[in-house]
């Protein structure tokens, strides 16, 4: 594949970042089965010049030679640091090295972060609140607070004349493909898994900053991951949905199966859920994709749950995936347990303590000894028969 140079986005807008084809994890948990990109932008007023962003540590000098097909880089007289997560502003001090007469712009929190993370003296920052402007000639930069999308320094910055919303994590996808958004045929999907994974912990906040962007006459979407959206309207659209928490008539089963005596009730109800047409997801943890279970915990209205027991307790990887339901907060409306077991167990009780912490409703708790019993397999068809009832409610 040639390299991408510094692409136009519109006039005197360029992307200057770096795509990272080969990454496969990020912050050690979240699987990239496609990459990722790091956006960072360029913006050429009649007077004054912006990068908005960086990139990730080892992408400083692609970053750089972009910027020189367009600009020397001691042009620059603002580097805009959205958030200051490294993997957007890794290459700050590289860049202000390079940069020399250029000021971080970013909020009070940044400013600190900044101080932080990349050693930025006092002198080089220029401290932005909500609403505030920067003129760079013929464009104007306006900045806005989002903070908690997904940490607390956060802010977008929106290029008036040209109505294009650089939103940072915001919108983002985990994708080295497609410059834009109708050249990856499934982004939604994408999209939704990154929302699942970095911003469903924050929904309110969402909310909030959606309001926000609906006041601007906002043309493009520019985040920091992923493609660029030239139609903005199916991700705003999108993202409003899933910032309320609508769900759809969708079960989602995870499970963990040691002998396969786990995996054969699951069967059993993924059988039954399709009989009715329902919408089902099914993953099996000891090979799932961290992401796509997010993703599935985004939209399902219940969830059924199913472990075997280890020495007594729930199996590690059931435990380790009611954690990471915990720290996302999905918006599931039903939960259900099942638990296999040989001599005992206190994996009902465990687990059913950590499902309340979701909020759900816990519709029913189904123990089994080993193998399914007559009266095993009919609560588990009555267990179906209430999860049908409350998703079609």
């Amino acid at each position: 594949m040639a390299e991408v140079k510094a692409f136009k986005i519109v006039d005197n807008v360029y992307w200057v970042g770096a795509k990272d084809w080969s990454r496969r994890l990020f912050d050690s948990l979240i699987p990239l089965p496609k990459g990722t990109s790091y956006n960072a932008y360029l913006v050429i007023g009649s007077e004054k010049v912006a990068l908005i962003d960086t990139v990730n540590p080892g992408f400083e000098k692609t970053l750089e030679d972009r910027i020189r097909e367009v600009v020397d880089p001691r042009e620059i007289d603002y580097v805009i640091m959205n958030h200051a997560e490294p993997d957007h502003a890794g290459a700050i001090p590289y860049i202000l090295n390079v940069a020399l007469k250029a000021k971080l712009v970013t909020t009070s929190m940044g400013s600190k972060m900044a101080r932080i993370f990349y050693g930025v003296p006092a002198e080089r920052v220029h401290v932005v609140k909500d609403g505030d402007v920067i003129p760079l000639g013929s464009k104007t930069l306006r900045f806005i607070e989002a903070p908690m999308l997904h940490w607390p320094e956060t802010m977008f910055t929106f290029l008036e004349e040209d109505g294009i919303l650089f939103s940072c994590d915001f919108f983002g996808s985990h994708l080295a493909e497609g410059m834009f958004d109708d050249e990856v045929e499934d982004i939604l999907i994408h999209a939704q898994r990154y929302w699942a994974e970095i911003m469903m912990p924050f929904r309110s906040s969402a909310l909030r900053a959606l309001e926000k962007v609906s006041k601007l006459d906002v043309k493009i979407i520019a985040p920091s991951h992923g493609p660029i959206y030239r139609n903005p309207k199916k991700i705003l659209a999108k993202y409003l949905e899933w910032a309320q928490g609508k769900t759809k008539e969708k079960v989602l089963i995870i499970y963990t199966s040691m002998w396969g005596y786990t995996e054969k009730v699951v069967r059993l109800i993924e059988s039954e859920l399709i009989k009715q047409g329902v919408h089902t997801a099914v993953h099996n943890l000891a090979y799932a994709d961290v992401g796509e279970v997010a993703k599935d915990l985004a939209d399902s209205k219940a969830l059924i749950l199913a472990t075997p027991t280890v020495i007594g307790f729930a199996h590690p990887l059931t435990m380790q995936v009611t954690y990471l339901a915990k720290l996302l907060k999905p918006p599931t409306k039903y939960a259900s347990l099942i638990v296999l077991y040989a001599w005992g167990t206190n994996a009902d009780r465990q687990l059913s303590d950590a499902l309340k912490e979701l909020g759900a409703e816990i519709l029913d708790v189904i123990k089994i000894n080993v193998t399914p019993t007559e009266d095993d397999i009919k609560k588990v068809k009555e267990l179906v028969n209430k999860v049908l009832q409350k998703i079609k409610e």
